[in-house]
């Protein structure tokens, strides 16, 4: 089934984005290899493709999992959870509609 992972960004944690992306993309990427990732990307903090030093609120990932503890262990396991920019990671199921 899919599922939908949404992180939230804390206060000031562009920084720590940054230092952590790199791991953070190679899980996506792993999900992408196995043909589990259906979509993945940050949010920018304002109204712009790049939002520089005003960041992101978080991230969309929408990836296909065995069960929800499933997902919610794999969210919980993001470097990002473990660096310290999300603040709330919230995971529900997903049913693709379109397209």
């Amino acid at each position: 089934m899919w599922y939908a992972i949404e992180g939230y960004d804390g206060e000031q944690a562009l920084d720590r984005r940054k230092a952590t992306r790199e791991r953070h993309l190679e899980r996506l990427a792993t999900l992408r290899d196995q043909g589990r990732l259906l979509v993945a990307g940050p949010c920018p903090a304002i109204d712009a493709e790049d939002p520089g030093p005003a960041g992101f609120s978080g991230s969309i990932v929408i990836a296909e999992f065995g069960s929800l503890d499933e997902a919610r262990a794999w969210a919980d396991a993001d470097p990002y959870v473990a660096a310290g920019v999300y603040t709330r990671v919230e995971v529900r199921p997903f049913r693709q509609v379109l397209p």
